[in-house]
């Protein structure tokens, strides 16, 4: 079958799940390719319609085990029609549970046929230099995975003549879906005297929770723990507090050291 553009969606506040859609579509190569940042709070107002003639890719990173609760507004508003999808997850390096299944369930709802279906890792949000949790991936190898696993999505889509003949995958997970999509409400952000109030933080918060004037106030009902703020600033000036986050930090930390690998549905 042939396709008229790839439509690339992802939410991914600290850059791994980004790095892993890009590598998928070069693995694609389709000539025509669009990108939807939903990491963007104004990208995520703009409902998305597809055809029978799109392939598109939507990937979440992995929040407790679950879809980003901030992303699920936009993803309930797709509307496809009959759209071949790919449904990615990314997670950092404990499990991926039910978002996999979450994510596929839901595209399907809206219009999508999920022909493929992957759980990658990325470096976890929480970690740091002091308790390091799948630090640096993606890293290489995961890339180059991603990339035949976009030539094997190609090779799929060139083998069936029509839509009508692309068959849904099967992924693990359970319904009802375990744990709780809504994070915790928690002040965990130090910000330290290097802070110049630069913007940056402000400027790269998905959930807008970071004040642009005053960087150091941060609305911790509208954070997500996401831990770009953390992770972007120039001057490493913020940190985390000790409390519930830099625990779950040490934890991870302590037991999921061991190298997991990527999964494929075809």
């Amino acid at each position: 079958m042939r396709t008229q553009s790839l439509k690339l969606a992802y939410f991914s506040p600290t850059g791994t799940t980004r790095t892993i859609v890009h590598s998928i579509a070069r693995g694609i190569n389709h000539d025509t390719v669009e990108l939807i940042d939903l990491t963007k709070p104004e990208v995520r107002s703009q409902p998305l319609h597809t055809s029978d003639s799109d392939v598109l890719v939507v990937a979440m990173p992995v929040y407790i085990g679950r879809i980003p609760a901030i992303a699920m507004d936009w993803l309930n508003a797709v509307q496809a029609r009959d759209t071949p999808t790919v449904c990615v997850v990314v997670y950092g390096n404990r499990a991926y549970d039910d978002a996999l299944l979450e994510l596929r369930d839901t595209l399907r709802k809206r219009g999508c046929i999920p022909i493929a279906c992957a759980a990658y890792i990325g470096e976890h949000s929480f970690s740091s230099s002091e308790t390091p949790t799948a630090a640096g991936r993606p890293d290489a190898a995961d890339l180059a995975h991603a990339e035949a696993f976009g030539r094997s999505i190609a090779e799929k889509l060139s083998a069936e003549p029509s839509n009508a003949d692309l068959r849904d995958v099967v992924t693990p997970g359970n319904h009802p879906y375990r744990g709780d999509a809504k994070l915790w409400d928690v002040d965990f952000i130090a910000v330290g005297d290097d802070c110049t109030h630069c913007g940056i933080c402000a400027d790269g918060c998905p959930a807008g929770a970071v004040d642009a004037q005053h960087s150091d106030v941060i609305d911790k009902v509208k954070c997500i723990t996401c831990c770009a703020c953390i992770k972007n600033c120039p001057q490493k000036a913020r940190t985390m507090k000790p409390g519930p986050v830099k625990d779950a930090a040490l934890r991870l930390n302590r037991l999921y050291g061991e190298r997991k690998q990527p999964e494929l549905f075809l």
